[in-house]
C-alpha cells in the first residue's frame, strides 16, 4: 500500500495550490488596409505603387501606434480581372483578416467589391474607380466613393469645352463600367451645354493597344473634339497616336477624361500641351499639396502623386481618425459603425483641405480646371499644369437628391 507522509501531503498540496503560470499576453489583432490596385497592367503609374506609398504615408502621419492601435497594409494586384480581384478580396477577409480595402481602380471591380464588403461588414474607401454608380443605384453603406468620378468629370471638363467652341463630339470608349459610365455622363452634359455627340466607338478592355481604326471613324464624323474615355495606358497611346495620324493637325481637339498628371508625365509636355482636363488634387496647387508631396517624394520613384494617389492618402487618413475615435476593438468588429464615423466627421487633409462625406458614401470637395503647359512654360519638373478655373464643392459632384442611392431618405 502507498504511504504518503504529512510533509509529503503537505507539499503536494501546496504544488496544487500554486498559481499556475500565466499565458503570455497576445497582441491584439492589428487594422488591416488592403490596397487592391493595378500593379501590372495599364494604369500602373496611375495607381498601384504610388497609391501604395500614400496608403502607407498616411498610416505613418497619423501614427495610431503610438496610441496602441497597430496598422498593417497590403498590397494586390486584381490585374483589371473581376473575377480575380473578388477572389483575393475575399481571401483578404476570411484568411487574412483584411478590415478596410482601398483604391480599386477599375469600376467593374470596384462594384463587386461593394458587395462583398457590404456581406462581411467591412469597409471600402474607393479612390480609384470613378463609375458615379458607386454613390448612385448601386451605393452601399459599407462604401464610400472619395475621389473623383464620371459626373464630375463630365461636369468640369464637357461643359468648359463646349462653352471655347467645342460643340460636336466624337467618343471612343474603353468598354467597361467606368467607360459606359463616362459617356452617359459626358453625353448629358455636352448635350445640355447646347453641343452634341455625333457617334462613339467602344474598344476591348483591357489590351487594347492599336487605337487606328478607332481614331479613323472619329476623323470620319468630322466632330471638332474627340473625347477619350479611358485611362492610363490607354489614354497615352491613343493620344500619340492621335498625334502620328495628324487629328489634332486638322484642328480636331483631344478631350481626355480622365485625365492625370502622370498621363501628361508619360506624354511629354510636346504632345500634351493645350490638353483642358480636370482633377482634384495638384501637387503644386498650394502650401498644404507642396508640403504632402516633400513627405511621399522619397517613396514614389519618380511617380508623383495625381488625385487618384493623393485620394488613397486622404481616405486612409479619414478611415483611420475614425478608427482611433472609436478604439480598435469596436472598429474591428463592425465596418458599418466605421463608416458611420466617418460620415459624422469633417474631413481634412493636405491633399484636399477640408470637406465633407455624404450620407451617400460621397466625398466632397473642390474640383479644378487646369490646361497643360507649353514646354516652355515650365519651371522644373513636373510643373505640368496651369489653374484655369476651380468648381466650388457644391457644384463638383452630383446633387445628392440626383443619384437615386437607396441610403438616402428624401
Amino acid at each position: 500500500m502507498l504511504q504518503i507522509n504529512r510533509r509529503q501531503l503537505l507539499a503536494g498540496g501546496a504544488a496544487l495550490l500554486a498559481p499556475l503560470p500565466q499565458a503570455r499576453a497576445q497582441a491584439p489583432a492589428p487594422i488591416r488596409i488592403g490596397v487592391l490596385a493595378d500593379f501590372s497592367g495599364p494604369y500602373r503609374d496611375t495607381s498601384g505603387p504610388t497609391a501604395l506609398a500614400c496608403a502607407k504615408q498616411a498610416v505613418e502621419d497619423l501614427d495610431l501606434s503610438a496610441r496602441g492601435i497597430p496598422v498593417e497594409v497590403l498590397q494586390g494586384d486584381h490585374q483589371n480581372k473581376p473575377d480575380l480581384a473578388l477572389a483575393l478580396a475575399r481571401q483578404w477577409i476570411d484568411q487574412s483578416g483584411v478590415d478596410m480595402i482601398c483604391e480599386v481602380n477599375n469600376s467593374a471591380i470596384a462594384l463587386a467589391v461593394a458587395g462583398l464588403v457590404q456581406e462581411k461588414n467591412k469597409v471600402q474607401v474607393n479612390t480609384g474607380a470613378l463609375s458615379a454608380a458607386l454613390t448612385g443605384e448601386r451605393c452601399s453603406a459599407n462604401t464610400v466613393h472619395w475621389t473623383a468620378d464620371t459626373w464630375m468629370l463630365a461636369n468640369t471638363v464637357g461643359k468648359a469645352t463646349v462653352r471655347n467652341g467645342g460643340d460636336s463630339w466624337f467618343l471612343i470608349v474603353a468598354d467597361y463600367a467606368f467607360g459606359h459610365q463616362m459617356e452617359r455622363d459626358l453625353t448629358r452634359f455636352v448635350e445640355s451645354s447646347g453641343g452634341k455627340v455625333a457617334g462613339s466607338v467602344r474598344f476591348p478592355f483591357p489590351g487594347t493597344t492599336d487605337f487606328a481604326s478607332y481614331l479613323v471613324q472619329a476623323q470620319a464624323s468630322r466632330a471638332k473634339v474627340v473625347g477619350l474615355l479611358m485611362a492610363g495606358a490607354d489614354m497615352v497611346n491613343c493620344i500619340k497616336q492621335a498625334r502620328e495620324f495628324g487629328v489634332t493637325q486638322r484642328g480636331v481637339r483631344l478631350a481626355g477624361t480622365p485625365m492625370f498628371v502622370t498621363d501628361i508625365h508619360a506624354l511629354g509636355l510636346e504632345t500634351a500641351q493645350g490638353l483642358l482636363l480636370s482633377e482634384a488634387f495638384y501637387w503644386d496647387l498650394n502650401d498644404r499639396t507642396r508640403a504632402f508631396l516633400e513627405r511621399v517624394k522619397p517613396k514614389v520613384a519618380g511617380n508623383w502623386p495625381n488625385q487618384e494617389h493623393a485620394g488613397t492618402y486622404s481616405g486612409v487618413l479619414h478611415y483611420l481618425k475614425a478608427v482611433a475615435e472609436m478604439g480598435l476593438p469596436a472598429a474591428k468588429a463592425s465596418g458599418l459603425e466605421v463608416l458611420t464615423r466617418m460620415k459624422a466627421m469633417p474631413t481634412d487633409d493636405d491633399c484636399f483641405g477640408a470637406g465633407t462625406l455624404r450620407a451617400d458614401g460621397r466625398k466632397v470637395h473642390p474640383s479644378y480646371l487646369f490646361q497643360v503647359k507649353a514646354p516652355g512654360e515650365s519651371r522644373g519638373p513636373w510643373d505640368y499644369y496651369r489653374l484655369e478655373g476651380t468648381v466650388p464643392a457644391e457644384e463638383a459632384f452630383r446633387p445628392i437628391s440626383e443619384g437615386g442611392c437607396p441610403l438616402v431618405k428624401t
